[in-house]
């Protein structure tokens, strides 16, 4: 075997194990699971009068130090929404971790555009330019999750 074929394996072996590292990273590196009565778990809703607290059951949550559009819950919602509940215009559910079974971005955005969800504002400004975003289900299935919210002039919101 010469220095060329030995240079190209070993340059094959770090690059498969750079991107095994990334993609453990980016599945499961910086999630934590939220866990019942974390401060994380508490689901709020905004009204035309104000926020007001939701009663979630069956509460599943992740969330990461790493980014801040990285919160994703799935839950259960024991009454319907208060009718003064403001709507969230754009709402594109983002993608969880494959582990994280219960949320389907790609589900939950079909049945946004074809009307079988609803979304609502759960927290403007959960931190900075980011809101937390639910999708709520006439059946009481609920779907959060954090989006980047819309910079504009008209907001007074401009770098």
């Amino acid at each position: 075997m010469n220095w060329g074929r030995i240079t190209i394996v070993c340059l094959g072996l770090v690059t498969v194990a750079a991107g095994a590292g990334v993609w453990y990273a980016q599945q499961y590196g910086f999630y934590d699971r939220i866990e019942p009565g974390d401060p994380a778990a508490t689901v709020l809703i905004q009204t035309a009068s104000g926020p007001q607290p939701l009663i979630a059951t069956g509460f599943e949550g992740i969330d990461a130090d790493s980014s801040p559009i990285r919160w994703r819950a799935c839950f259960r919602l024991d009454a319907p929404l208060p009718a003064d509940t403001l709507p969230f215009d754009g709402a594109t559910p983002l993608n969880a971790p494959d582990w994280f079974g219960c949320f389907d971005a790609a589900a939950i955005g079909a049945d946004l555009e074809r009307g079988a969800a609803r979304a609502v504002l759960s927290q403007s400004e959960i931190r900075p330019d980011v809101d937390r975003v639910l999708a709520v289900y006439p059946d009481g299935r609920a779907y959060g999750w954090h989006q980047f919210n819309d910079k504009t002039p008209e907001r007074g919101v401009m770098d």
